[in-house]
């Protein structure tokens, strides 16, 4: 068997291809990252004339996808590890400090040769790469439009502090179309009665109507909201992107729910589990068969506890590893928490968990464990959640 690493960089990629026992087959090499080198690297690992092959690299991002999917399709077993498994093993080594990206690709040559466990990248995970993508730009572009609700309100306690005392929330599209055409106190209190109640009734599908209307108006009359054309107009820029937001995440939603139609996952058969957290758990997760139980798809989430023994100590106060996909993390935990809500199965754990005295997020953490347990057998065994 002949083990093959490759370090991936933007440009170009170090490969390293080890024999069976360790040494090497030709020398260190570097391919640039075009076809031209690709097929380089595959005609040197032909040249082998070994049947037996093993490929590992990096998972680096978008800087692997590519010689990722070229490996793939010349049905190579290829193995995708994590940066921080490597860091660590390169470390384990040697006592020396020594970091280059030839040392590198032959610390993955080593590592592949030294674990005969480890699971092979499947076809399967690469497609699901899209589904990865838009759930991950999903998440960023919510976090953004987060930050910009967290200015909107920031401006309007500048404005028109009390308008907050008249509406349930400030984040309303009948209050954004408001203080896009009146933004603030100053503006509002001028405005034109008829024209502000159309606003608010035609947005608001006629929840609010005129008395809605006079009551802001006369608030206004009396609001202590400062007058700053500049923090006006910065009001309205800001609700103009997240209007914009909006409008690309619903696009995101509705792309994310087609391919979740076309996978129908049983996941999504549990309670209180939408498309939105069961996409980006899939996603994350990828192929659940290369995880031998639950209990390492939590380690690759960076779910677990931490563990420290040492002669007769041992801590009694483990905290949550966070290592691995955050993306995962946040996934499972959303998840959980609305599983709880609409799954009794989940919901009455937790009460139990929260029974014996454990604290609300540490049963919060007994009972994700428990769901990915659930998760788990759903998909290994292609069946529906029951709770029976």
């Amino acid at each position: 068997m002949i083990f093959i690493g490759i370090d991936v960089a933007k440009d170009k990629h170090n490969c390293c291809i080890l024999s069976s026992n360790g040494s090497f087959l030709c020398q260190p090499f570097t391919i640039t990252n075009n076809i031209e080198g690709f097929e380089t690297l595959y005609a040197k690992i032909i040249s082998c004339n070994d049947p037996e092959i093993k490929v590992g690299l990096e998972a680096t991002g978008h800087y692997s996808y590519n010689i990722l999917g070229f490996l793939l399709r010349k049905s190579l077993t290829t193995f995708v590890l994590n940066p921080l498994h490597v860091n660590l093993f390169r470390k384990s080594l040697t006592l020396r400090k020594t970091k280059t990206d030839t040392v590198d690709s032959r610390a993955i040559a080593t590592l592949l040769a030294s674990e005969p466990n480890l699971k092979p990248f499947t076809l399967t995970s690469y497609h699901n790469a899209e589904l990865k993508s838009l759930t991950r730009y999903r998440f960023d572009k919510v976090r953004d439009r987060a930050k910009l609700k967290q200015s909107v309100s920031r401006l309007v306690n500048i404005l028109f502090p009390e308008l907050e005392d008249i509406f349930p929330t400030l984040h309303l599209k009948s209050v954004y179309a408001m203080l896009k055409e009146f933004p603030g106190a100053i503006s509002l209190k001028d405005a034109n009665i008829e024209k502000l109640e159309n606003v608010l009734k035609k947005v608001s599908r006629g929840h609010y109507n005129q008395d809605k209307a006079l009551a802001t108006k006369e608030l206004a009359k009396v609001s202590i909201g400062s007058d700053m054309p500049a923090k006006a107009m910065e009001l309205k820029h800001t609700i103009c992107l997240i209007e914009v937001l909006d409008d690309e995440i619903n696009e995101i939603e509705e792309r994310i729910k087609t391919i979740m139609d076309e996978i129908k996952s049983p996941i999504l058969t549990v309670p209180g589990i939408s498309y939105r957290m069961g996409a980006m758990i899939i996603a994350e997760i990828g192929d659940f068969s290369q995880f031998a139980s639950p209990d390492k798809i939590l380690a690759f989430a960076g779910m677990s506890p931490s563990t420290y023994q040492s002669g007769k100590q041992t801590s009694s106060h483990a905290k949550m590893e966070k290592r691995g996909s955050k993306y995962l993390r946040y996934a499972l935990h959303n998840a959980t928490k609305y599983a709880c809500l609409w799954c009794p199965v989940l919901s009455k754990y937790l009460q139990k968990k929260i029974a014996e005295g454990k604290h609300y997020y540490v049963a919060m953490s007994h009972a994700t464990k428990k769901l990915v347990r659930i998760l788990f057998h759903l998909v290994i065994a292609r069946e529906a959640y029951s709770a029976v």
